[in-house]
């Protein structure tokens, strides 16, 4: 097995090839350390890899790619162009949101396009909406440019920005901020949802990501030609460039500790793996409850996190579909489908652990702009619908719910896509159950732990953990949170914290 030599040695392991992993690995590539990264799946990208069935590519998670300068930023720290590896394709529309009642909202780019459509679905509102953009854009420049790449493992960090918080009403919710702009329910929940796909409740997350709106409106939506999965791929690559490696189906056990240092890691097969500096990208809850679970520690005991809030489950239909490329010519690639209910619907999914019988759909349709996810003429689908977690007193059995819960599910996509599961030729679901079992996620939670203001910054598992010298997360879990672009920062948040490595030592061979 491989190891070095002492603890000046300029080896690195990271936990997890997801995209905070590798982009923790890109980082330290950068700074002259020999990186190992070690993943249990068989491909890169963690839970925005992809799975490939009958001519079919299924991208497992994320499908939209916002703010574009991390990746530029992450490869330029390489030395490397971004856009010479991966391929963006702006979205215009981003998105259709839709409603029982037939209407409807287009979101783009254009901020002309976007008051047209706010005027046209509620004349009224056009005033609330203009400020609630300045509200975004207020946010964005506070929370994403003075937060998002800094590093909050110190209370002073958060305590300063209190009084800005303070001034931006950020104890008040993202939906209390659009119930002050907007009266129309359905522009309240249009300019509200967005928590939603990092993992929070839009009635308790804070204001703060209202900023989402202007981060759309200013840097656009892109899809990455090849799915997330190509991006992922082309970190691979940088990686290996850099003198890394990457190994799959490569499970790790336990971060080993000696004297409060990190010393290196305990495969599931027995092997140990030997290094000073350890990253994990491995949920914040799995690397504290599991990875060190014969540590004592100081912060994050078991009973703190059982404690937290956690982010919902996701139930994920993926099917595709024959011939029908032509078909539903109203449905393209991002539609978000409403229930009658909104705020009820969010209290059963978070607060009561309820499977609700009515439902609010998110239908991805790639092949609208990607004809690599399906035959000619095929179509690729996946739908997602928020469901609770498992840590409920009373979780949902999916091994018995999972195929009435598809039907219902059908029900409701039928609505759009007339007759669609008469050409399904292929198809398989996700569950929490296949979160938690896929992706070691606690509770089987989508997005780790909820964005919520006191556990955020300062308050989240930080970036350099206090539990062992030598331990870093980057990921979901930690700062500044769920998403790509988090994930993709709390790399660059990483690479502030560790030093440049010293000059490379040789490797030896050694038995433990």
């Amino acid at each position: 097995m491989l190891t070095h030599p002492d603890t000046d040695s300029n080896a690195a392991i990271v936990i997890g090839a997801g995209l905070g992993g590798l982009a923790a690995a890109m980082r330290l590539g950068a700074k002259g350390y020999v990186v190992t990264v070690l993943d249990r799946l068989d491909r890169a990208g963690g839970r925005g890899s992809s799975v490939s069935q009958d001519g079919h590519r299924f991208d497992l998670g994320p499908t939209i790619i916002t703010v574009p300068q991390v990746y530029e930023s992450l490869w330029a720290a390489c030395g490397r162009d971004f856009y010479q590896d991966v391929t963006l394709h702006p979205m215009d529309p981003f998105y259709e949101v839709r409603w029982p009642d037939g209407s409807t909202f287009t979101a783009r780019q254009d901020t002309g396009a976007m008051m047209a459509e706010v005027a046209r679905l509620s004349p009224g509102d056009v005033k609330g909406y203009q400020q609630f953009l300045k509200d975004s854009e207020r946010r964005y420049v506070v929370g994403f440019e003075g937060m998002v790449a800094k590093p909050m493992h110190r209370l002073w960090e958060t305590l300063k920005v209190l009084p800005t918080f303070a001034m931006l009403r950020a104890d008040q919710s993202i939906l209390g901020l659009a119930k002050r702009r907007v009266k129309d329910p359905r522009l309240r929940m249009a300019l509200s949802f967005h928590p939603l796909f990092i993992g929070g409740d839009p009635m308790h997350v804070t204001s703060m990501y209202a900023l989402v709106a202007y981060l759309e409106k200013e840097f656009g939506v892109h899809y990455a030609m090849g799915g997330v999965q190509a991006i992922a791929d082309a970190m691979v690559r940088v990686i290996r460039s850099q003198g890394g490696q990457v190994r799959f189906g490569a499970e790790v056990d336990e971060i080993l500790v000696e004297a409060e240092a990190t010393r290196g890691v305990r495969l599931k097969d027995g092997q140990v793996l030997q290094a000073p500096l350890v990253v994990s990208n491995a949920d914040a809850g799995h690397t504290y409850r599991h990875l060190m679970r014969r540590k004592p520690r100081k912060r994050w005991t078991d009973r703190k996190l059982r404690s937290r809030r956690w982010s919902m489950g996701l139930f994920v239909w993926y099917f595709g579909t024959k011939g029908t490329a032509d078909r539903w010519p109203d449905v393209g690639h991002h539609t978000i489908t409403n229930a009658p209910r909104y705020e009820g619907l969010l209290k059963d999914i978070f607060i009561k652990g309820k499977l609700a019988n009515d439902m609010s759909l998110y239908i991805h349709r790639p092949s609208k702009t990607d004809p690599s996810v399906a035959p000619d003429g095929d179509d690729t689908f996946y739908v997602l619908s928020p469901v609770p977690h498992l840590g409920f007193d009373n979780p949902v059995d999916w091994t018995a719910e999972t195929a009435r819960y598809k039907a219902k599910v059908q029900a409701e996509v039928n609505k759009y896509l007339p007759g669609f599961a008469d050409h399904i030729t292929t198809e398989m679901t996700l569950t929490p159950e296949d979160f938690r079992d896929r992706y070691l996620s606690p509770y089987g939670c989508g997005f780790s732990i909820e964005p919520r203001i006191l556990q955020s910054a300062w308050f989240r598992p930080h970036n350099v953990s206090e539990e062992a010298k030598g331990l870093y997360l980057v990921g979901a879990g930690t700062h500044p949170g769920a998403g790509v672009p988090g994930v993709i920062s709390s790399a660059e948040v990483l690479s502030k914290l560790v030093p440049d490595a010293p000059a490379q030592p040789e490797l030896k061979m050694a038995a433990e």
